[in-house]
């Protein structure tokens, strides 16, 4: 049996989380742990829930998507970060942080499954369990 890919939803926008775990939920080999409205939650949520992979938007109070990607590698963690958001001007500084991958948000199903399952494969440990 593979293991799922397991994916932490982080964007303070309702209607785009519920977007996006409807649409992983499509796929049989990802599953959402859960879900941030802010990058603060984000980052406290990685111990308890350990995604493999984490879509990050980039602008959200609190604790911005750019602050939480840098925090979320500062801690040395195996996750991968994604960031998901609506401005391609943000793309440098999205890597700057740490993101592992970019993407617009509205990219297309095709491209989105693509990138998780690129970061989740760029993983060492095994799939097959």
């Amino acid at each position: 049996m593979k293991r799922k890919v397991r994916v932490l939803i982080v964007d303070d926008n309702r209607s785009a989380r519920q977007g996006l775990k409807a649409l992983l939920a499509h796929w049989p080999e990802m599953v959402v742990v859960n879900e941030a409205v802010n990058g603060q939650q984000a980052v406290q949520m990685l111990g308890a829930y350990q995604p493999d992979v984490v879509l990050m938007d980039l602008q959200m109070p609190v604790l911005d998507g750019f602050t939480a990607t840098r925090q979320i590698k500062a801690q040395g963690s195996d996750v991968r970060v994604i960031a998901l958001t609506t401005y391609g001007i943000f793309k440098d500084r999205a890597y700057a942080a740490g993101a592992d991958d970019f993407l617009i948000k509205g990219c297309g199903s095709a491209a989105l499954y693509d990138g998780i399952m690129r970061q989740f494969e760029h993983h060492s440990f095994q799939i097959d369990e």
